[in-house]
């Protein structure tokens, strides 16, 4: 058999490798603490599962939904006004996605040629990168250090780059350096995008996990971020309906109506009792969204403490469900470290140059334990001894 070259770029994922590893210990009979795949362990509120559950007994929905019900666009667009203060067209400004990853891998290929160039984050989430090298596009990544508090300076693309760009992905709050963005990073990207003519998707899946006092909004409230680009949402981490990929695509209205018509070639679009949870998920009660975030917070809390009483400083992180840790004290290299964590207590994570080259000398904790298994996670760190074997 022949199979296409593109096919060579896809090695086997650092997911697939860190199940893998799980398994084979856990067939061993030895203890597991998997904190790598950011899994929301968080189930949605029961009046989201009674509405996905009523509807799902009406054997009508179980035709091809095709598009949007009314009904799911005008709750979007409401959504996005009483929550971001953003005013969308619901006939123009808003599709569904299947899941946020759907729009992530296909965005690309409404905007990019063959050769284009595209910006892109680095460290990022690994579709960032793979949905644009499947439509072809030549990515320049954007670095995130933590000299710039792991945000992105667009002052800091050169002239000729930003001259073959199409594209640019930006996403904050960011996975996997939990960061945070100010307002006049969007203002820069902004105009930045207007000046070159770069169509500018942001992601915004972890804007209601945010911390300490620190408020997230839409990109698309700034002035201007309409003209040029669109913003990705996701029900799966705020409303604990990962599994029911639960996304949405709002903003520019050209941009809109290409993915919306690339979608209606690729599927047939969100199964109805879905869109009928959903629905219910960003229209009723959002207490399970305080819920939510305080008891992400409260893990964070637990683990940056207890590592830290071990010698493990991290920074506790303002938002997301992750923590982006340098490592500890005599380590350089995150997938040699990850190993021998997981070797030596079972504690699973993942290395940071999962993300790309810039995450190295990081790991990217998943905070997908309750806190009886992260205090577990702790005490199996420290009878493993590997923090003191470096540092002594």
């Amino acid at each position: 058999m022949q199979f296409s070259s593109r096919m060579d770029y896809f090695k086997p994922g650092i997911f697939s490798v860190l199940a893998q590893m799980r398994a084979k210990r856990t067939a061993e009979g030895l203890p597991v603490v998997d904190l790598s795949v950011g899994t929301p362990n968080i189930p949605p509120a029961q009046h989201i599962v009674d509405a996905l559950v009523c509807s799902a007994q009406d054997r009508c929905n179980y035709a091809y939904a095709i598009d949007d019900t009314d009904k799911l666009r005008q709750a979007v667009a409401q959504w996005y006004q009483r929550r971001y203060g953003v005013a969308l067209d619901p006939a123009h400004e808003i599709t569904s996605l299947l899941g946020s990853q759907d729009g992530l891998a296909h965005i690309a290929f409404t905007v990019i040629d063959e050769g284009d160039t595209i910006l892109i984050p680095d460290p990022c989430y690994p579709i960032f990168k793979d949905g644009p090298v499947l439509a072809g596009a030549q990515p320049y990544m954007m670095p995130q250090k933590k000299e710039t508090g792991y945000l992105i300076d667009v002052r800091d693309i050169p002239r000729v780059v930003a001259e073959r760009a199409k594209m640019m992905i930006v996403s904050y709050p960011n996975n996997p350096t939990a960061s945070v963005a100010p307002d006049s990073l969007y203002r820069d990207v902004i105009a930045f995008a207007r000046e070159y003519n770069i169509v500018v998707v942001h992601d915004n899946s972890y804007s209601e996990l945010t911390f300490d006092g620190h408020c997230c909004g839409s990109f698309l409230r700034h002035p201007g971020a309409k003209a040029v680009g669109i913003e990705f949402n996701s029900l799966s981490k705020t409303y604990g309906l990962a599994g029911a990929r639960i996304g949405f695509a709002v903003g520019n209205p050209a941009v809109i109506g290409k993915l919306k018509a690339l979608k209606s070639n690729i599927d047939y679009g969100m199964f109805l009792p879905l869109q009928d949870a959903a629905i219910a998920a960003i229209t009723g009660p959002q207490d399970c969204v305080a819920a939510t975030r305080a008891q992400y917070q409260a893990r964070r809390d637990l683990l940056v403490d207890g590592l830290g009483k071990l010698g493990w400083a991290i920074h506790k992180s303002p938002a997301t469900m992750f923590l982006w840790a340098r490592l500890p004290e005599g380590y350089t290299d995150s997938v040699a470290f990850t190993r021998a964590l997981f070797e030596t207590s079972g504690v699973l994570m993942t290395p940071g140059t999962a993300f790309g080259a810039q995450g190295e000398g990081h790991v990217r904790i998943a905070l997908v334990a309750d806190q009886n298994e992260l205090t577990n996670a702790i005490r199996l760190i420290e009878t493993s001894g590997i923090l003191k074997a470096h540092s002594a």
